[in-house]
């Protein structure tokens, strides 16, 4: 465990992804410093002036995982701005203190940047395409990274996750919303045809140890997904079959704005430099998840 006893800065701790890092990286023995609106130090990323108080008081600190963003697509449309000052400015901010406080290496957390794919599976190289506010932003978040390591020589670490999903993620995402819907008895979703690469939420956290004990390239980037696809009925009817209930299915036959029909992660370059990979099928990952999500509910089936 390379990470024991490292002190460990996290932003967006209290979140989805964040709440899962934060505690396997106190399980591997490290101090977790957190930063999160909604958690123990209740910090906006966007106020320099707070944040910088607060690291002045910090002290050494090893290693910054940066995972603060706001990241509903639809919310980012109706709210660019906002998306823009939090992903944008609030990374521009971190960046700074990471170069006063001489943090030596930072983990960002990307996002799917490349658009519609003009080949499958997607690698790091392929075209950057960003199609929304939330994506536009993570472009600008990992060229602020690239900036401050060529500039100020901070060593950064770019993970890109594809589609992310377990325990404790927001109902506004599928799989969640999909269980939700089952509870009330029936499920309706706007298009059944979209394909996704869903990775676990388990081996989305090891990706993220892996990155931040990685000693290779001063800066770097990584996808991390699955390496297949499903699309969203063949998800509805397999979370149907797990849970062992059918209830009524229906499809407005919608797209969604900038709608990516197929996607697919290509993460051999995780596999070869990280030594990370992908363990758990999406079979697997939804029977842990559905355990978990009756259990919480208070569901016997």
């Amino acid at each position: 465990m390379a990470l024991k006893g490292k002190r460990v800065l996290l932003t967006g701790a209290a979140g989805f992804v964040g709440s899962h890092l934060a505690e396997e990286l106190r399980r591997q023995g490290a101090e977790v410093l957190d930063i999160d609106v909604r958690g123990n130090n209740p910090i906006d990323l966007r106020d320099w002036q707070r944040l910088r108080e607060f690291g002045s008081k910090l002290g050494k600190v090893d290693l910054v995982f940066h995972l603060a963003a706001l990241m509903f697509i639809p919310y980012a449309f109706e709210n660019p701005r906002e998306v823009y000052e939090v992903n944008v400015l609030g990374t521009l901010n971190l960046l700074e203190l990471c170069r006063l406080q001489k943090v030596d290496r930072i983990v960002f957390a990307g996002s799917y940047i490349y658009g519609s794919p003009q080949y499958l599976p997607v690698d790091e190289a392929h075209p950057i395409n960003p199609t929304n506010p939330y994506a536009r932003s993570k472009v600008m978040g990992e060229a602020f990274c690239r900036a401050y390591n060529q500039d100020c020589g901070l060593k950064c670490t770019i993970l890109r996750p594809f589609n992310i999903y377990g325990e404790g993620q927001n109902d506004s995402f599928l799989i969640p919303s999909i269980l939700k819907q089952i509870v009330g008895g029936k499920v309706e979703l706007m298009d059944p045809e979209p394909r996704r690469d869903l990775l676990y939420i388990t081996d989305a956290i090891k990706a993220y140890i892996k990155a931040g004990e990685y000693e290779g390239a001063d800066f770097e980037v990584f996808n991390i997904g699955l390496g297949l696809s499903y699309s969203v009925d063949e998800i509805v009817r397999s979370i149907l079959n797990i849970w062992g209930r059918q209830v009524e299915v229906s499809y407005q036959h919608k797209r969604r704005r900038n709608e990516i029909m197929d996607v697919v992660a290509n993460v051999q370059k995780a596999v070869k430099e990280l030594g990370w990979t992908p363990e758990v099928e999406l079979k697997e990952g939804l029977i842990r998840y559905i355990k978990w999500y009756k259990a919480e509910s208070g569901l016997s089936n």
